[in-house]
């Protein structure tokens, strides 16, 4: 079994919310109110920061140049593609530098991109990506998802943008770079250390489920 199918499994019950949840599914149905959106925007550029940190860190602890250059080169999707999607509906929604500034973060953010960050410091290069493509692939997953089941999704004024991004075949292409280097780095990896990527993947996973609460409840 490969180790994103074996993760996938252990995380089912979690990622199977996803696409149930209301603030999603009002991406899918285009009838998510403007100020919980608006919300997400600004909580999800500040969590890309930190989200980039993980994977500067992951550079440390890489053992290779092959991974060296994978988590530099994600560190430049995030900083020039990815935000620059959010960057584009700051613009849209009316946030500026100065309301950006002055935002806290949400406690549930501080507290799952702290987790990711202890996990790449104290793990190696395969549990900073684990922890990692909790993040990355749900939203590909999520994306899909919406354009699958309403494909005028990708149509709509506002949010058609983020569905196309995380819908498309570059950040498609970005995640299948992902997926090859952790079956290539857990190849040799025993039934405990494969466990403990369980342990990481399904926590992850589970920040992910609190993050769209608190877009949900605008919360912080």
């Amino acid at each position: 079994m490969k180790t994103i199918d074996r993760l996938l499994s252990a995380s089912q019950s979690v990622w199977d919310t996803y696409h149930q949840h209301p603030f999603v599914l009002g991406l899918q149905n285009g009838t998510l109110d403007q100020a919980k959106f608006r919300h997400y925007i600004l909580q999800d550029y500040l969590y890309l920061i930190e989200y980039a940190k993980v994977f500067a860190i992951g550079i440390t602890k890489a053992k290779s140049l092959p991974v060296m250059q994978l988590f530099s080169s994600y560190i430049q999707s995030i900083v020039h593609s990815e935000m620059t999607t959010h960057t584009g509906y700051m613009e849209k929604l009316n946030i500026r530098q100065e309301e950006l500034a002055q935002t806290p973060v949400a406690l549930s953010s501080r507290s799952y991109t702290a987790y990711m960050m202890q996990v790449a410091y104290e793990g190696g290069e395969a549990e900073a990506l684990t922890a990692i493509l909790s993040c990355a692939y749900s939203y590909e997953a999520i994306g899909r998802t919406i354009v699958r089941e309403n494909p005028d999704a990708a149509n709509h004024p506002l949010y058609g943008d983020w569905v196309q991004y995380y819908s498309g075949d570059k950040y498609h292409q970005d995640n299948l770079r992902l997926l090859d280097m952790l079956e290539m780095l857990t190849k040799d990896y025993t039934q405990q250390q494969l466990c403990h990527l369980e342990d990481i993947f399904v926590t992850c996973s589970r920040y992910e489920s609190e993050f769209w609460d608190m877009a949900w409840a605008q919360s912080f």
